[in-house]
């Protein structure tokens, strides 16, 4: 994976488009484009576009994508600390919201069903 490859997976992995990077940098959508598709960017590019996408130089070029997925000792890579984003961390946290929603809505729906029964009774 050559450098803009990096750049533009990375922006994917944030969420980010290309015309909100761009913008960021204060380039065209398609200067991005083509900065995405290049083998080699220069040092002080290389360092605003890292600093845009909010990682580090050095993350951006270590980046491989399968080191996102990967799971060493129980602990992610290193490289979700620079991006900032560690996908399993999320889906566990938007799980355990899930959770506690449907347990509220469940509790409601029991006094519902109480008051109801009482109703009946009287």
């Amino acid at each position: 994976m050559n450098v803009g490859q990096k750049i533009a997976r990375v922006r994917e992995i944030r969420g980010m488009k290309q015309t909100d990077l761009a913008q960021r940098l204060g380039i065209s959508q398609q200067a991005l484009s083509k900065l995405e598709n290049h083998e080699y960017i220069e040092e002080q590019k290389l360092k605003k576009v890292a600093e845009a996408l909010g990682i580090s130089t050095q993350a951006l070029l270590q980046f491989q994508e399968n080191t996102l997925l990967e799971e060493t000792d129980g602990r992610r890579d290193s490289i979700h600390g620079d991006l900032g984003f560690d996908p399993i961390k999320k889906i566990l946290t938007l799980y355990d919201e899930l959770l506690e929603t449907e347990r509220k809505r469940i509790a409601l729906l029991e006094e519902l069903l109480h008051a109801k029964d009482h109703q009946t009774l009287a």
